[in-house]
């Protein structure tokens, strides 16, 4: 049987102030000044739904719920919806592509 895909990769922007976090800072020492902060995740609900839990302190990233401004939808819709490994395999690959392109980025793995 098939599976069904219902997972999605989603993309959080954060707001500068993250990057006053020693450990976020750390992570990303390649980070050009300007760029957006942001969070990537994959969850098995709506994005919408995931940032609202996130904020609200539910199953959240510390980082997201203290520094989440908005999902960032242009990032992440055309991927979604996928199966739970495709979903695995896109949320390491866009954390990569957004420490490449000297984002500052967390990620959920």
């Amino acid at each position: 049987m098939p599976r069904r895909k219902h997972h999605n990769v989603y993309v959080i922007e954060l707001s500068r102030d993250v990057l006053l976090e020693g450990k976020f800072k750390k992570c990303n020492p390649n980070y050009m000044t300007g760029k957006p902060c942001v969070y990537v995740g994959m969850t098995g609900l709506d994005p919408d739904v995931r940032f609202d839990k996130h904020k609200a302190g539910i199953q959240s990233n510390r980082y997201v719920k203290q520094y989440g401004l908005r999902l960032l939808p242009d990032l992440y819709e055309g991927f979604n919806p996928m199966t739970y490994d495709e979903a695995s395999k896109m949320e390491v690959e866009v954390g990569i592509d957004f420490h490449s392109s000297e984002f500052s980025a967390w990620r959920a793995w």
